[in-house]
């Protein structure tokens, strides 16, 4: 037991059975499809970047072009760096892209391809092309996971395209990890409703989740336009959403480098981190929470009183990435959820801190954090403190089915399910759509598993 958490000694053995993670460069391919004309680009072997395509489409159900260096066996002895700009050239000929994200794989870190000189050397061997800003970030897979390449990227975009102090644009910056296109959308809203014009790094409510065309794009519309990012040093502030991010990030670089305070606070998801979110909102604005947030909020506690009868005393195992296992903990824990198992694939993040943070004084029983596990370690244990309810991405499925409870589908993947990129979960609106989800859940299971099948409950 540690600061009101429990958690389990490490197992004696490190083979991955099923993994609760995904790669460090997807999650970096993820958060350059967030730039506009933005192209995310893998230093490695052709197969990663396949791979990672397959699963990027299969949950957001768009085209997804991931460009490669396409390295073989006689890359990985001399190297790749010539590959890197015959592909950087290939991409600007292929595509004329506004940017190229390039995440190295561990195919590229493992033979030590110093990619910053590789890319000097064709600044200085193209520098009479029109080129595109070049982005690189270091994103090894045995060394993180795909929210650690979410963050990486995001901070390698902040340090290498915003260098110096904008004037002041009135701004306000919003990191908001990884959450829906729909979440994006919403946050939108929100500030626009504070009278606040928000720069969102980075902004995949187009470039993943965009329209029907008649024409295929090569390169989608929407994203972060460069020129708001090379601007965000000029802002009132920055929003970073996440208990679990690295010490060095987005908004610590703009703190850090140009005076931009840096608000950071747990994932809006539930009562209590909403109202921080507004408060921080209003603090930022000089303007009061809005009517129709108040009246979203009232709706809100309206629900958690007429659901609760449901839901109180049920337990709950909750899987992901940290940030939004700690989201979800702190949403459960107030709705009388107990959380009896909270799991994540990465390790070191603190996970179990922020876990304690966020269910100090209302959790009934002290959820147990295991970070590093993958679903063959959750599922030898979750069957013995059988669950009421799993909560996470489609990786449960096969253990929701063994042991008989609904699954509630959040975060990413979504492989088996249509909606996924639409997923609501941030804010008064999206927490009030995912208590019904988790209470009609309940009230489901209930039907089925009744031989009567109550037509009234």
């Amino acid at each position: 037991m540690s600061n009101g958490v429990k958690t389990a000694a490490k197992p004696n053995y490190v083979s991955t059975t099923n993994a609760c993670k995904l790669c460090t460069p997807l999650g970096a391919s993820l958060a350059f499809r967030g730039v506009e004309g933005g192209i995310p680009f893998q230093h490695g072997s052709q197969g990663c970047s396949t791979y990672m395509r397959r699963y990027i489409i299969s949950h957001f159900r768009e085209p997804v072009d991931i460009a490669s260096s396409a390295l073989g066996e006689k890359n990985a002895i001399y190297g790749g760096g010539p590959n890197l700009k015959k592909g950087i050239l290939n991409v600007m000929k292929k595509y004329e892209p506004e940017l190229i994200g390039i995440a190295t794989t561990c195919l590229t870190e493992t033979i030590g391809d110093d990619v910053p000189m590789a890319l000097k050397e064709f600044r200085s061997e193209f520098g009479d092309l029109d080129l595109p800003e070049i982005v690189h970030v270091s994103t090894p897979s045995y060394s993180g996971t795909h929210i650690d390449g979410w963050h990486g990227a995001v901070r390698s975009l902040v340090d290498q395209l915003c260098i110096e102090k904008a004037d002041d644009t009135g701004k306000v910056n919003i990191l908001p990890n990884l959450v829906s296109c729909e979440d994006v959308r919403h946050l939108f809203d929100i500030c626009r409703d504070f009278g606040i014009e928000p720069t969102i790094l980075p902004d995949i409510s187009e470039t993943l989740d965009g329209p029907a065309l008649e024409d295929y794009v090569k390169v989608p519309a929407g994203g972060t336009p460069i020129a708001h990012v090379k601007a965000m040093s000029g802002a009132r502030g920055t929003i970073e959403f996440g208990r679990c991010l690295p010490k060095l990030s987005g908004g610590t670089s703009l703190e850090d480098r140009f005076g931009v305070k840096n608000h950071r606070i747990g994932l809006p998801m539930g009562l209590r981190e909403s109202d921080a979110f507004m408060a921080v909102l209003e603090e930022i604005s000089g303007n009061p929470m809005p009517r129709r947030y108040e009246l979203e909020r009232g709706r809100l506690i309206d629900a958690y009183v007429d659901g609760h009868k449901y839901v109180f005393g049920k337990r709950a195992v909750v899987y992901g990435e940290e940030d939004l296992v700690a989201g979800l903990t702190a949403f459960l824990s107030e709705i009388g959820v107990d959380v009896v198992l909270a799991g994540t694939g990465g390790r070191r993040s603190g996970l179990p801190e922020a876990i304690a943070r966020v269910t100090d004084g209302v959790a009934r029983v002290a959820p147990e954090v295991r970070e590093g596990v993958d679903f063959h370690d959750i599922a030898e244990e979750a069957g013995e403190l059988k669950p009421d309810l799993l909560i996470g991405h489609s990786k449960g499925y096969k253990y929701s089915k063994a042991w008989n409870v609904p699954l509630i589908r959040v975060g990413f993947p979504i492989h088996d399910r249509f909606g996924g990129q639409r997923i609501e979960t941030l804010g008064y609106k999206g927490t009030q759509r995912l208590f019904d989800r988790v209470v009609n859940a309940v009230i489901e299971k209930k039907q089925s598993d009744s031989s009567i099948g109550y037509g009234y409950i």
